[in-house]
């Protein structure tokens, strides 16, 4: 019997390998639908990874089967931008991974090819652009604005009345101060947040911001 349609996570690396089983946890999805996608600069020796088949980019475009879904669990938020505009161009799906044992509460808008992670929590009146991914026990609180391409590294702590921008990367255990309704507080595009940071005021765009509180990186704290 022929493939009708097809899931591929874009990446072969550890996250990809994380994500893969919380994709094969959603309905109506089997191992069998399933594949990890790569350009050729990164093709394993091995062409399956923990039973899932490793296709060429170019292989999975060209192959005859009808709906073709593409989730893409790299990192690097420049990347993901370059391969979401790339599989958008080809007419390929953006299918967001969602967990069974994530927490999604009440109007909470996510974008496609998302990914939300196990144990992940989304409260209230949330907007979340495409392409996010929050990794294991994050979450984000109320009224929050999250753009496109974000990354949250396990266990971020965004709370209530946070403006995020696109391309912003928070790291590991970072923890953003509740901003208020007519004050929010706002990450800048393509700004960075250390882990472990405490995040208490505005972050300007293109900023490495970390510790407690959170402060710019520069070459007098750099040590």
């Amino acid at each position: 019997m022929s493939v009708k349609k097809i899931f591929g996570i874009y990446g072969s690396g550890g996250f990809s390998r994380e994500v893969m089983p919380v994709l094969l946890s959603m309905k109506g999805i089997s191992i069998n639908d399933t594949c990890y996608v790569v350009d050729e600069d990164f093709l394993p020796e091995n062409k399956y990874i923990n039973g899932s088949p490793v296709v060429l980019f170019k292989d999975f475009v060209s192959s005859d089967i009808k709906e073709k879904n593409i989730t893409i669990a790299i990192s690097n938020n420049e990347v993901r931008r370059d391969l979401y505009d790339k599989c958008t161009s080809n007419k390929i799906n953006h299918h967001s991974i969602i967990s069974n044992s994530s927490c999604i509460m009440d109007i909470v808008k996510v974008g496609d090819g998302s990914i939300i992670c196990p144990f992940v929590t989304l409260t209230s009146n949330i907007n979340i652009g495409k392409s996010f991914h929050a990794n294991i026990y994050s979450y984000v609180a109320h009224d929050c604005q999250i753009g496109d391409y974000v990354t949250f590294a396990p266990a971020v702590k965004c709370n209530g009345n946070v403006i995020i921008e696109n391309n912003v990367y928070i790291g590991t255990g970072a923890i953003i101060k509740q901003g208020t309704k007519n004050k929010p507080i706002v990450i800048g595009e393509n700004s960075i947040i250390g882990a472990g940071s405490f995040v208490t005021k505005n972050v300007e765009k293109n900023t490495t911001v970390f510790g407690n509180p959170a402060k710019i990186l520069n070459k007098k704290n750099f040590k």
